[in-house]
């Protein structure tokens, strides 16, 4: 391709994607209208003395076919993204009201009067025990569960203290401890919560807003009810 040819397509292409940025921002269509026009404006400005080669002429037809798939794939990923969104949003909403499961050491005494959970039992323990502590730390309940193999071992504490007096609702701590020839080892707690709502975040993440218990991602649940 000659100089002027070469500054012609270079142009052509330039206008291309000024018109595309400018559907970008006001919402225009182009098509194959658009490629025309273009190259018929390449043509009519082309040099007399030197035209255009077939070959030439072909290869940028081949160009703006190949940018109309690529508009016409960015298109369809766009719409199977937005579907895919849509799909989640829905997903999402439908677990504002149930139960769900996550990790935590505090876990929120119901209007019912209980408390549930599971503990994470590593390796085999002949005293597993579960403390409970109110907000300013002072121990109000200690459980003692007995021995253990290993597994997920639940617990559901009647929100009473040692006396059989009833508490307030509300969050409390828990720790699980398991007794081993090493020593008194802390476990991990997951416990009950209620979704109050759902957030959507960038890249389509989902987090539970959990009552009592702040945020969550989804990710972290490990069972919904």
């Amino acid at each position: 391709m000659s100089a002027v040819n070469s500054a012609a397509a270079s142009d052509v292409l330039s206008q291309f994607q000024i018109q595309q940025d400018k559907q970008a921002k006001g919402g225009s269509e182009l098509g194959k209208d658009a490629f025309m026009e273009l190259m018929l404006a390449q043509m009519k400005n082309q040099d007399p003395l030197k035209p255009q080669e077939n070959g030439d002429f072909v290869a940028q037809l081949a160009q703006f076919s190949s940018l109309e798939e690529m508009q016409n794939l960015s298109g369809t990923v766009d719409d199977v993204a937005g579907q895919f969104r849509s799909s989640q949003a829905l997903q999402a909403s439908a677990m504002v009201g149930k139960s769900v499961l996550a990790p935590s050491n505090v876990g929120i005494l119901g209007n019912d009067g209980s408390m549930t959970g599971t503990i994470d039992v590593p390796a085999s323990t002949g005293g597993l025990r579960l403390s409970v502590m109110n907000k300013s730390g002072e121990l109000v309940r200690q459980i003692d569960m007995g021995s253990s193999e290993p597994g997920v071992v639940s617990f559901d504490w009647d929100g009473k203290d040692g006396n059989g007096n009833s508490l307030p609702p509300g969050p409390y701590v828990i720790k699980a401890e398991g007794s081993y020839p090493s020593g008194t080892e802390q476990l991990g707690t997951m416990v009950s919560a209620n979704v109050d709502s759902v957030s959507l975040g960038q890249g389509g993440s989902i987090t539970l807003n959990l009552a009592g218990m702040g945020s969550l991602p989804l990710s972290e649940v490990k069972q919904i009810n």
